[in-house]
């Protein structure tokens, strides 16, 4: 078995190894390692904002996971892909830029996690982010990460939407991630110049020459290996070459809500129960690993509209063509946006604090 030695080791790179890998080889003296099961990111598909579809629900860029049965839905298994490709669920997503509500993070910190109040937080969102619209007390300007509104609203069914939220007696809101994020108004997405602004494009490509980082696709991580309560190295394979990688300094997770722990429960750290039921030799006792994971559930209202212009004319092989010209040509028009350009937060009641409903519209069925 090849062994190699690196101060970091960084499993996944999606959308934190990506900017954990910029970080960490900023300091010329660390040398970081940075492993990706999944492999190129410059795929057409990924780049253009109008094709989201294509790479979430291709083996080639996503692990197509699904849900176990789930009792409250009628027993059906939920598609929940995850990233298999540089930049991670961040080139397959629908690039929908929304932080969450301030009281989020502040319940955290009222929750035990020291740091990580809005307040904390801020500064970090300002300094990624290059929001078209300019600096201000809630935004950033010269960061990496692209924020616009897409077409800017070009189809009038976006501002009919959130004119009909107002008239349904919510309020409007023109930013959702600053001041007030409930109420109906415009939506952001995380594209820049027209293409898709991913993890990757923004914190890897910059730095991928940098003598310092060793990038390696097609990286299985199978293993953390432990020393006592340690962890030492991480063993993984490429093309069925086995490689243990031994740390300096760190070795740190960065495979996702899924893969992180499922590594971790192969490495012997996991509930005692769940280990052994699979025949894995027990490292460390950690009960809450591979538990407890939330997500959002979408589903949706569809309308029929009085006047024909919805996408669903753009559907036929001719518009298909010239939305992609267009694209090709100057990354302008409908292939420049994921379409979700106006939306809205609401509460679900009037006791609940906070925005607990989030609507994208995009105008097709």
């Amino acid at each position: 078995m090849t062994v190699e030695t690196y101060d970091y080791i960084v499993v996944g790179a999606g959308s934190a190894g990506c900017v954990l890998a910029n970080r960490l080889t900023a300091d010329s003296s660390n040398s970081v390692l940075l492993l990706e099961t999944g492999g190129s990111d410059k795929s057409i598909f990924i780049k253009m904002p109008t094709a989201l579809s294509i790479p979430m629900n291709s083996p080639k860029y996503a692990w197509q996971f699904h849900t176990q049965a789930e009792p409250y839905l009628d027993n059906r298994k939920m598609h929940c892909p995850r990233g298999k490709v540089l930049g991670g669920s961040s080139s397959i997503n629908g690039m929908v830029y929304v932080r969450g509500h301030a009281k989020d993070f502040d319940q955290w910190q009222q929750h035990g996690a020291e740091g990580w109040d809005y307040q904390s937080c801020l500064p970090y969102f300002q300094k990624a982010e290059s929001y078209y619209l300019g600096r201000d007390s809630y935004h950033g300007s010269d960061g990496p990460l692209g924020v616009n509104n897409g077409n800017e609203m070009a189809n009038p069914l976006y501002k009919a939407f959130i004119k009909a939220g107002q008239q349904a007696g919510y309020a409007s809101t023109n930013d959702y991630n600053a001041a007030q994020q409930e109420g109906f108004g415009p939506m952001y997405m995380t594209v820049k110049d027209g293409v898709r602004s991913s993890a990757s494009r923004e914190y890897l490509d910059p730095i991928k020459s940098r003598s310092n980082l060793t990038i390696v696709t097609g990286a299985l991580a199978e293993k953390v290996v432990l020393e006592g309560k340690q962890a030492v190295a991480v063993e993984y394979s490429v093309n069925g070459r086995k490689i243990t990688a031994k740390a300096n300094k760190e070795i740190v997770l960065s495979a996702g809500p899924i893969g992180s722990p499922h590594l971790l429960q192969l490495s012997g750290i996991g509930s005692r129960d769940t280990l052994k039921s699979v025949g894995i030799d027990v490292k460390h006792h950690l009960p809450g690993v591979g538990q407890n994971l939330q997500d959002h559930l979408e589903f949706y209202f569809q309308y029929k509209c009085k006047q024909p212009i919805t996408l669903n004319g753009k559907l036929g092989l001719i518009s298909k063509g010239l939305i992609g010209t267009r694209w090709l040509l100057n990354r302008t028009g409908l292939g420049a946006t994921n379409h979700f350009e106006s939306c809205a937060f609401i509460r679900s009641k009037t006791e609940v604090e906070w925005p607990d409903i989030q609507y994208h519209f995009l105008p097709a069925a």
